[in-house]
């Protein structure tokens, strides 16, 4: 029954729909996380710490940690390939151009796929960056990470491609919010307004409260 339901494409929208949600809940504790950095270098290595005991005593150390990245790893993979295969079967199913166009769709539609491209790399520099240490400017210090971050946005280049991709991913999460409210049944004529404000809400919330990092580390409020 479940490979029925994942070699459906009805049943691959409804899995990018639930992985999305949950990266998306995901993010919007990351982002109140990250602000956290504003209260200074205590207050976020504290935070930091937190995160590697929760649970405990019933839960050995990091275990909780390693749950949530096991899932989030689960849903960045299923989201990812039934996009893939979405967009085979799409391509497969219009082999050549439509004889008239088709109505212009949005910037954010136009550009899910390169914003899932974008978002894609971003992560595997992320981790690469403030998790192990391998790309890290300025010495990754193991348990320090107020000092990490500041290291990171204290480099052009590390502002930039982090701007890009939160960029993208405020697209992205305004198109694929609404869109993941269709599939699994939420929308309908009469609450579709009220979706498309909630979506647009939530991608310029993310957007802002994880771009005001790398600008707080840039203007000297964050040092």
């Amino acid at each position: 029954m479940a490979r029925t339901v994942w070699d459906s494409s009805v049943g691959k929208k409804a899995v990018m729909a639930v992985s999305g949600l949950i990266m998306l809940l995901y993010l919007v504790v990351h982002m109140i996380g990250n602000l956290k950095i504003f209260f200074g270098a205590g207050e976020f290595n504290h935070y930091a710490h937190w995160l590697r005991t929760v649970g405990e005593p019933f839960m050995h150390y990091e275990w909780t940690l390693w749950l949530i990245r096991i899932v989030l790893v689960v849903a960045v993979i299923a989201h990812a390939v039934s996009a893939y295969q979405l967009s085979r079967r799409d391509l497969k199913a219009r082999p050549s151009k439509y004889a008239r166009k088709k109505r212009r769709a949005t910037y954010a539609t136009r550009t899910m796929r390169w914003g899932g491209i974008i978002l894609a790399l971003f992560i595997v520099w992320h981790i690469l960056d403030l998790t192990t240490g391998t790309v890290h400017s300025g010495g990754f210090q193991e348990g320090h990470p107020y000092q990490n971050v500041v290291d990171t946005f204290s480099t052009w280049y590390g502002d930039t491609i982090y701007i890009v991709a939160m960029l993208a991913l405020g697209l992205h999460v305004r198109h694929g919010f609404w869109s993941a409210a269709q599939t699994l049944g939420a929308g309908s004529r009469s609450r579709d307004r009220v979706l498309k404000t909630v979506a647009n809400v939530l991608a310029l919330l993310l957007t802002a409260g994880f771009i005001a990092v790398p600008v707080g580390v840039m203007t000297g409020v964050v040092s």
